[in-house]
């Protein structure tokens, strides 16, 4: 039976458990787990990282640990009880360790690995602590350590910075907020600001001198050296080199380190330097043989410095090289370091170019304690100190020194009876007080251990030798006194034998006989004569003579020549021993009682070092005088005891206090000396009103303190011996004291006085008295003192130094032991409180303010669970009576005020403000229901009232703002908060009580919903952004505040009745963004407040227009923030709707409901796309659909411009000028050329309208050429052209026509790439909501084939996929959770046939139009119906055509658009190889003609070509053709399609008569070395020619053999075209040329060359005319495209390129079919004709050579083909059409309006066979052009070797007459209508019955592309927005050829009544 626990409830995983078991908990080894039941070895509980999972473990496995529960029952947690640094690693590695997988992720490696050691290293930590067997000490350091670490940890991954009171965590609701806000700030300061160190230490590490003429033995002397005195600062470090230059011990680290201990921060400076000395041990002279003398002498060898400062910037893990400069001169080796430091470097040579010292060198700063604790490693493994001369800036006591340092400074010798001077080596030697020599008591510096004696470095001849060599005499004190040094000079022979002779010894003593020491500074000692085997052994006899010059008798016989002298420089440094005779004089005053006046008043002048050295001594003797003579020396005992207390306040002296401390609780014993104490003190304080000086009293008052301690101490010890007596005696003489101190404090002086600065010193020491006055008084005795002293001051003090000074005495006062007690705190608050509340009131000194009002505030929390409740309360409701108002204002006031310049200057700043804020919240915390009903009861007034709430909001929104507190304080916001929504919760009753129904008071209100609302969209309330042990902690400890606020506003709203009209639209915003906070239950309380809104708008004014216009205002700018989300939608759209259901303005409020969802669709996907490392093109897509929504949905201009212009932004960024070109065109198309000044707006300045319409035209035109699409740049160049015309501008319009001159050129001259097109479907609902299940065609970037761009779309879309078909999808894929992509390639049919028809058009112009302005896109698929013939697969091979009708033409704003229209249609077997065999011989045609052109540079792709087909047609090709279609069975089976039979036929011949021609071509051409394969060839044309039957060609063929123009079989409804239409795309006049013009004959004879010549004679472009029409159906084997093996992904073939490109790469794929590149692009497919339609017989009134139409379904054509013609026809009509062709000779370039007045013809209206016409059988009816059809014309194909020659005019000279197209007859010699029809009777080519023209413009987004304003459909690329407006007296230009084309554009510019424009903007553009 399962039992809940009751003392197993937390454990840890000991082992893992797998949970195999029935309700098995999984285990990991290290999981906490909390216990709730346990039941036979079995326990039940969770993971507590997992809570929500529960489930069964065995006990087994757990380690039970102690912990303690809160809230026992069903929601229990379990805390547990361990040390809190434990608790705190634990949870902390647990967040870290998520985090640190993270930064691997994101490629941070520093930051991973360095996370990774400091985690381990608290693992570590971790351990030696839970083991539990370190010292307190040991503990203490490894739990700082921990805290650092993390701390550290937290920083570098941003968490919070986490508040800490002795290494453990704080929980906030224990301590008060003023104290949390000091515990933060101090962590943060310390983070921030580490606080320099005062002392510093320099590390050296010596590792070598490298050199090249080493050899002996070196010693290297470093000692610090200042530069600006001249003088060693410390002692010297000194290092053994071996003969290779490395330290002679290397295993003893200490010999080699060493730390130069106790630098004070004025030693870091520039002229502060390491000095090196380096001696050679060795010969005399360095370059001296080797010789039999075995004798070494200390020879100098070269110096190197650096200056200190060099380390303060260098890294200090560089190794330094020090240059090393040898001395020349060995006279001025005592001063080489200082002439190096002066730069005289000349003088010295470097010891070598290698040479140098290499040394580390590190500055390391903080104590040395410090140092032992952070560089453990270093003091562990050894390293040497080098302490400074002297002591250090600080003195601690205890501290033990006693060096005597000695300087060898100079000697004066004579010769000696030499010839040359001497070389003089110095011994020095120690002996003690029986002359015995001191052991290890010579040390030439530190690091190497002490000598016997010393021996001096030997000068080279030299008399006069300065040695400057410093030795140190580490003597103890004890063995001081007696002790002498000698010194023994000897000469050093450079002969053989080498010998040193002594000549001669001085000494001197340590200590006088007085006890002072040797005093510091130079000596000049005696030099003694003797004998080189003197014994001086018995030092007795010598120490009786003179040592020094200074003390020498009149005559001395001992003395060598008065000349000779020895120099030495002593330095004590002596925490023991003194060299002060006044000193020693003090202390020995009972020995001469009389010299005790003149000792005191010396005193004074010793030096402070002396006086803490004896410091009790010198006490002790104070008091003893004291005590004995009292009436005689009591006030200078006095004067001298207030000089050394106020020597311990110096900084170097400060560590003593605890000495004296210490002195006076255990060794003072004077009991009597408090009465002499407290009449001195009276004595001083009684004169300061009358005293002219004040110094001295100044100084007494500075030492009060420590007099009161005396006193205080004196009276116990009196009391204790005593038994009490004179108990009040004492008592009255305080009182006494404190009266004379109130009088002298109540006087009132100017600030300058010498009495307000003696009371401003005394008020900085009197609290530190309070402490001492407690030891005898009761609490409230002593507050009574504080009181009445504090009271006496006078109110109106004029000097601002006393206030600030009084104001740091109550700081003191309310800091101190004394006011912690609550009795003495009831007598001292009114008093604090009035002097708190004067200052704040007039805002001065707020930095003392805010810490006194810190420390009252963290006293009250302390007492909140004691006993005193009570007396809180009434403090608290003291504090709020007085300064509640004042400090709300003084935040009011600091926050407002402009931040002051200045680091220091802002962080007070900073400091004040967070220091009051601190200061208010606990206040407000401490605040009960009975303070809130008393303050607000308070108010005198409404008035009084509503000003308290504004203010406080205001305050409360301060205290919100982020920059309040460092980000990383989050546990001081939360607390904030907490405090804030109490607060709020309690005022709100009062808003709701005194402001509602008639007292409504808007200000009011709206402060407190503007509070709230940013209260809730505070960064620190986003539980969501938290890690989940975060988000749990706060939910657990205050619960999700934004719900409670979110719960208060609502009922808040609720109250409001009819004033939340008041509120509407002003709060629709700010709700909205709360709405938006991903909290459910926040959305849930919200959402419905817009209901509330629309339904008091709607009976306010019938409709809720200003709710949906902020509501989408504002949905734009909150949710490109980052808010909101999917869920958030589907939340706002379902609450509404269901809260809207019965209202009666439900259809209304659906409408808005709709409207703003699908608003929050576009904009989440516009959000998402826009994310960082989002590709370019999903961005593009989902801002052009937010545009489309503002524009056409919302109608909100200026959204819409703002959206054009980000749009344009990622165009340009992409590099997509063309369509960025488009974009910023739509703003273009908004202005006008007028002279309204606009705003402001964007990046645009305030200007005109004309100047901003202006600068986009500059700016477009600059984006088209670099698009390279010039044709828009030329139009929109001419419209600036006539503006600037109009304007008499001539200089900007010669710039203009020069730039439109220029795009011609370019035009011309540079080659354009022609892109691919691409279909792509997107399925599935994990799309966004602006591809979801949508089709686009997509124009590809340049060289991008199908295959990259599958590549491209699948990198966009990485989830995405790719579908192997190309049929459309089922809705299982529709409705799947997935992303699927169907791309394949599609075919442009391009709209401007007129210019692709047309003769003598260049190619490069062809191109644009090709390309440019597509609405549609065709796909063919072939597939097999019936069964499949395996002999003849041809029979049963039908094509599938689909036609893509887009929303936009491309290209347009974007580089896809949407697929408006599918259209498919079913090509027959027959059909399909029409069309194959139609575009083979137009591809002959074209290769043919550039041939001839010798546009070829070489003539292989004609070569390739020919061979294909011939051999195909050889090998079968054509033969299966006839098999499939000739025989007599498909005739009988399908009579419907003889005409076809017959026209497939026609174009056999056809194309055996081109071949026929190509080979003649061919012959001309072709090189030697291919003239066997042209010989095959003719052979295999031979083969060919008869296997198809024929033995001569027809006389159709004969007379044109290869004037046969293009046509794709096609079922259309309207098949006649309207002819004189001038924008009928297929109303293009069809030319036809005379047979007897051009080739009369049909055989390969010489005669074909002259035929080729003849025909590039003619006026046509030769290259027009071979104008064929490709069909992508080319299945048969006569083709040499083919597609895709799976055919159903359509890859492109190769690319387009020039004509030169080879074919061999598509000769390998002859034999397959379809090719989606080959695809007819000028062929739309509908419905079929219905059978009447079908049957109707067409007429054909040309009488030139059947060809095929392409704007003719395949039936047509067949039964065009059969009509009556003949070449006698031809023949009459030759004459006139040549006339015509004259005239067809124009520069196709883009379409510009003509001007009114011109007299250029309309080329376009004008028929060119009208004289050439054989009379009409039957008529025709007229057919209605369908809109789908009314722009069906051809392209060329896209194949390589077709590129730059496109299907231009020849191949529309079809059959078909122009009766027939407009369906009425004429006769032969009748004309068409005058050429120049006026432009306003033109019927345009799409008004028709159809209404689908119409359809597209209502439904389409504004007009994308240049030309689609006015008619979306017409062919000619003329934009409306691009067209020049008309003049009314236009300038006599004269005409222009291009103006014959425009015929769709309208003289004044406007679209054709008929066809309705998108809905206008309403004109709010001026101010754009």
């Amino acid at each position: 039976m399962w039992i809940p626990t009751e003392h197993e409830k937390y454990g840890v995983v000991l082992a893992s458990f797998r949970g195999t078991v029935q309700h098995g908990l999984p285990l990991e080894i290290g999981d906490t787990v909390q216990i709730l039941e346990k039941c036979e070895g079995w326990f039940r509980g969770f993971i507590l990282k997992n809570p929500n999972f529960k489930g069964i473990f065995p006990s087994s496995y757990i380690h039970l640990k102690n912990a303690h529960v809160k809230n026992k029952g069903q929601f229990e947690t379990v805390i547990p009880v361990e040390d809190s640094v434990i608790t705190e690693m634990t949870s902390t590695l647990r967040d870290w360790g998520a985090m640190w997988k993270q930064l691997y992720v994101k490629n941070e490696g520093d930051l991973f690995h360095r996370l990774w050691h400091v985690m381990n290293e608290i693992l570590d930590l971790r351990r030696q602590v839970l083991v539990g067997h370190l010292t307190h000490d040991r503990m203490r350091d490894v739990k700082q350590h921990i805290t650092a670490r993390l701390d550290w940890g937290n920083e570098q991954l941003c968490l919070d910075l986490v508040p800490r009171r002795e290494f453990s965590m704080v929980d906030p609701d224990e301590i008060s907020v003023t104290e949390l806000y000091r515990l933060m700030e101090h962590r943060h300061r310390k983070k921030e600001t580490p606080a320099p160190a005062s002392t510093h230490h320099l590390f050296v590490h010596v590792k070598s001198l490298m050199s090249a003429n080493l050899g002996e033995e070196l010693e290297v002397f470093f000692h610090i050296y200042d530069g600006r005195e001249n003088r060693p600062l410390s002692e010297r470090f000194f290092v053994k080199l071996n003969k290779s230059g490395l330290p002679k011990s290397p295993e003893k680290t200490e010999r080699q380190c060493t730390l130069f201990v106790d630098l004070g921060s004025s030693d870091l400076r520039k002229d502060v330097y390491i000095v090196v000395h380096i001696i050679r041990i060795g010969r005399m002279g360095a370059g001296e043989k080797k010789n039999l003398c075995s004798v070494q002498y200390r020879r100098p060898f070269g110096c190197a410095v650096i200056s200190i400062a060099d380390l303060l910037t260098a890294d200090s893990k560089d190794d330094h090289l020090l240059k090393v400069y040898a001395c020349n001169t060995e006279s001025e080796w005592h001063q080489i370091h200082e002439n190096l430091i002066k730069k005289a470097n000349s003088r010295y040579n470097l010891s070598g170019s290698n040479t140098g010292l290499a040394v580390a060198l590190q500055l390391l700063h903080g104590d040395i304690e410090q140092l032992r604790r952070e560089y453990m490693v270093l003091f562990t493994r050894g390293v040497s100190i080098t302490r400074k001369l002297g002591f250090s800036d600080v003195i601690m006591p205890g501290e033990m020194r006693n060096d005597l340092y000695i300087t060898l400074e100079k000697g004066e010798f004579e010769k000696g009876g030499k010839s040359v001077a001497r070389n003089v080596e110095i011994t020095v030697y120690v002996l003690d007080i029986d002359g015995q020599v001191l052991k290890s008591h010579v040390a030439a510096g530190a690091g190497e251990p002490g000598a016997d004696e010393y021996h001096s470095l030997v000068l080279y001849h030299n008399n006069s030798p300065r040695w400057a060599e410093q030795i140190k005499l580490p003597i103890p004190v004890d063995m001081f006194r007696g002790s002498h040094v000698r010194f023994e000079f000897r000469h050093c022979s450079t002969k053989d034998k080498g010998e040193k002779k002594l000549f001669g010894y001085s000494f001197v003593p340590l200590m006088q006989e007085d006890g002072r020491t040797l005093p510091d500074g130079t000596h000049e000692l005696i030099i003694h004569k003797c004998e080189e085997n003197t014994s001086l052994a018995e030092c007795s006899r010598y120490l009786k003579q003179p040592f020094s010059k200074a003390n020498l008798p009149s005559n001395n016989q001992t003395l060598k020549a008065p000349k000779e002298s020895f120099w030495i420089t002593s330095f004590l440094c002596s925490t023991k021993l003194t060299q002060n005779g006044d000193m020693l004089d003090l202390l020995k005053w009972r020995a001469h009682p009389e010299r005790i006046n003149d000792s005191l008043s010396k005193l004074k002048e010793i030096d402070g070092s002396e006086i803490v050295k004896f410091l009790q001594d010198t006490l002790d003797t104070l008091f003893g005088i004291l005590d004995e003579s009292s009436q005689r020396y009591g006030l200078k005992v006095f004067d001298s005891l207030v000089h050394i207390i106020n020597l311990l306040q110096d900084s170097k002296f400060q560590h003593f206090k605890p000495v004296m401390d210490t002195y006076i609780e255990s060794h003072f014993a004077g009991a009597l000396s408090y009465r002499d104490l407290i009449k001195v003190l009276k004595w001083y304080v009684d004169r300061i009103v009358d005293a002219e000086h004040q110094d001295h009293i100044q100084q007494v008052l500075k030492a009060s303190e420590y007099i009161f301690k005396y006193i205080i101490q004196s009276r116990r010890l009196f009391s204790l011996a005593t038994g009490g007596q004179n108990e009040e005696e004492f008592r009255v003489c305080i009182h006494e004291l404190f009266m004379s101190i109130r009088f002298f404090l109540s006087q009132e002086n100017k600030s300058t006085s010498p009495v307000a600065q003696t009371q401003a010193v005394f008020l900085r020491t009197f609290p530190a008295v309070y402490g001492e006055l407690l030891k005898i008084f009761t609490v409230r005795e002593v507050a009574g003192f504080v009181r009445e002293t504090l009271g006496s001051l006078p109110t109106a003090v004029h000097a601002d130094c006393l206030e600030a000074v009084k104001l740091q005495c109550i700081a003191k006062t309310v800091e101190s032991q004394l006011y912690i007690n609550p009795e003495s705190r009831c007598i001292l608050l009114p008093v604090v409180l009035r002097v708190l509340q004067a200052h704040m009131q007039e805002q001065r000194d707020l930095v003392m303010c805010a810490r006194i009002l810190t420390s009252m505030l963290s006293l009250i929390i302390k007492e909140e669970n004691g006993t005193t409740e009570p007396v809180v309360s009434e403090e608290v409701e003291l504090i709020v009576e007085s300064l509640l108002g004042d400090l709300m204002r003084t935040i009011l006031e600091i926050s407002n005020r402009p931040q002051p310049a200045g680091p220091t200057m802002r962080l007070q700043f900073q400091d004040v403000t967070g220091e009051f804020v601190a200061c208010l919240l606990a206040l407000l915390r401490q605040m009960s229901d009975r303070h809130y009903q008393q303050l607000l009861q308070a108010f005198s007034s409404k008035d009084n009232l509503r000003d308290f709430l504004l203010q406080i909001f205001t305050v409360f929104r301060i205290l919100i703002r982020p920059e309040m507190f460092p980000k990383d304080w989050t546990v001081m916001r939360l607390v904030t908060n907490n405090v804030i929504i109490t607060t709020v919760l309690y005022l709100s009753d009062a808003l709701r009580t005194n402001f509602l129904n008639d007292k409504f008071d808007y200000k009011v209100w709206d402060s407190y919903f503007y509070l709230s609302v940013i209260f809730i969209n505070q960064p620190c309330l986003q539980l969501e952004s938290f890690s989940p042990s975060k988000r749990k902690k706060i939910l657990e400890k205050y619960g999700d505040m934004r719900v409670m606020m979110g719960c208060e506003i609502f009922g808040m709203w609720q109250n409001l009745g009819e004033h939340k009209l008041n509120f509407i639209p002003a709060m629709i915003g700010p709700f909205l963004e709360v709405t938006l906070v991903p909290q459910p239950d926040l959305r849930n309380v919200m959402i419905p407040i817009f209901h509330d809104m629309m339904d008091w708008e709607q009976r306010r004014s019938g409709n809720f227009k200003q709710v949906e216009a902020k509501l989408i205002d504002k949905l734009d700018s909150l949710m490109s923030e980052g808010k909101g989300d999917e869920t958030y939608r589907e939340l706002f759209n379902s609450i509404l709707l269901k809260k809207i259901e019965r209202e009666t303005w439900r259809e209304s409020g659906i409408s808005l409901i709709a409207t703003v969802t699908r608003l929050m669709e576009r904009l989440l996907d516009y959000r998402d796309c826009m994310k960082l490392g989002e590709v370019d093109g999903k961005k593009i897509g989902c801002t052009v659909s937010l545009l489309n929504f503002y524009k056409t949905e919302l109608n909100k201009e200026e959204m819409y411009i703002r959206y054009i212009h980000k749009l344009y932004d990622l165009h340009f960024k992409a590099q997509n000028y063309t369509e960025a070109s488009y974009t910023l065109l739509l703003y273009d198309e908004l202005l006008e050329w007028s002279e309204r000044p606009l705003r402001e707006f964007l990046n645009y300045p305030m200007q005109s309208e004309w100047q901003r319409k202006e600068y986009l035209h500059l700016t477009i035109v600059q984006n088209f050429d670099r698009g390279k699409c010039w044709e828009n740049g030329i139009i929109l160049c001419r419209e600036l052209a006539d503006q600037y015309e109009s304007y008499y501008d001539y200089r900007n319009l010669s710039k203009m026509r020069m730039m439109e001159a220029s795009l011609y050129d370019k035009i011309m001259d540079q080659q354009r790439l022609e892109p691919e097109f691409f279909r792509v479907g997107f399925y599935g609902k994990k799309f966004p909501f602006f591809l979801r299940n949508k089709e686009f065609v997509c124009r590809g970037h340049d060289y991008e084939r199908l295959e990259a761009f599958q590549q491209r779309m699948l990198n966009e879309f990485p989830h995405a996929i790719a579908m192997q078909h190309v049929n459309q999808p089922d809705q299982t894929i529709y409705q799947a959770d997935a992303q699927y992509l169907q791309i394949y390639a599609v075919t442009p049919i391009p709209e401007s046939q007129d210019v692709l028809q047309r003769d003598g058009v260049p190619d490069n112009i062809k191109s644009f139009y090709k390309f440019n302005h597509i609405w549609r896109f065709r796909y063919d698929r072939p597939f097999h119906k019936g069964t499949k013939d395996k002999e003849n697969e041809f029979k049963s091979l039908w094509v599938e055509r689909t036609t893509l009708t887009l929303v936009q033409s491309l290209p347009g704003i974007s580089r896809w658009f949407e697929v408006e229209k599918r259209e498919l249609v079913e090509v027959s077997p027959l059909e399909n190889a029409i069309e194959v065999i139609e575009n083979k011989n137009l591809q002959l045609r074209t290769l043919i003609t550039q041939c001839q052109s010798r546009q070829m540079q070489n003539i292989n792709p004609l070569t390739m070509c020919l061979n294909g087909v011939i051999d195909a047609a050889v090998n079968g090709g054509l033969a299966r053709y006839q098999e499939a279609f000739f025989v007599k069975d498909y005739i009988m089976n399908h009579p419907e399609d003889g005409e076809k039979i017959g026209r497939l036929r026609e174009l056999m011949f056809e194309q055996a008569h081109i071949l026929e021609y190509g080979l003649a071509v061919h012959e001309k051409f072709v090189p030697q070395d291919m003239r066997p394969l042209h010989k095959k060839l003719v052979d295999q044309f031979h083969l060919m020619k008869s296997s198809l039957g024929i033995q001569e060609f027809p006389a159709y063929v004969r007379a044109s053999p290869v004037h046969f123009t293009n046509g794709s079989p096609r079922t259309c409804r309207n098949s006649v075209p309207n002819i004189i239409s001038p924008d009928g795309g297929r109303g293009v006049a069809r030319r036809s040329y005379p047979a007897v013009n051009r080739y009369s004959s049909s055989s390969l004879s010489s005669q074909a060359s002259n035929e080729v010549s003849n025909i590039t004679g003619q006026s046509e472009s030769s290259d027009e005319v071979f104008n064929m029409q490709p069909s992508p159906s080319t299945s048969s084997l006569s083709s040499n495209h083919s597609a895709s093996p799976n055919v159903t992904s359509s890859a492109p073939s190769s690319a387009r390129g020039s004509p030169q490109m080879a074919e061999k790469h598509k000769h390998s794929r002859e034999n397959a079919c379809l090719s989606p590149r080959e695809r007819p692009v000028s062929a739309i497919f509908p419905n079929p004709l219905d059978p009447a339609q079908r049957a109707a017989p067409h007429q054909i009134g040309d009488t030139t050579l059947p060809r095929s139409d392409p704007n003719l379904s395949a039936p047509d054509k067949v039964r065009a083909m059969f009509s009556s013609w003949s070449l006698d026809s031809v023949k009459v009509g030759a004459p006139s059409i040549s006339d015509s062709l004259g005239k067809l000779q124009c520069p196709p370039v883009p379409p510009r309006p003509p001007y009114s007045g011109s007299s250029a013809k309309n080329m376009r209206s004008q028929s060119p066979v009208s004289a050439s016409r054989s009379p009409q059988k039957t008529t025709v009816p007229p057919f209605t052009p369908s809109p789908t059809e009314c722009q069906s014309t051809s392209l060329v194909s896209s194949s390589p070797v077709l590129s730059g020659s496109y299907s231009s005019g020849i191949s529309s000279l079809s059959r078909c007459s122009v009766s027939e197209a407009s369906g009425t007859e004429l006769p032969a010699g009748d004309h068409l209508p005058h050429p120049l029809a006026p432009p306003s009777t033109m019927p345009n080519s799409v008004s028709s019955s159809s209404d689908e023209p119409i359809r597209r413009e209502n439904k389409t987004p504004p007009p994308y592309s240049v030309y689609e304003r006015n008619n979306p459909r017409r062919p000619v690329p003329l934009p409306h927005s691009l067209s020049i407006p008309p003049q009314v007296d236009p300038p006599a230009l004269p005409p222009k050829p291009h103006q014959l084309r425009t015929g769709s554009m309208k003289l004044d510019g406007t679209s054709d009544p008929r066809v309705p424009r998108p809905r206008p903007l309403p004109r709010k553009v001026s101010q754009l």
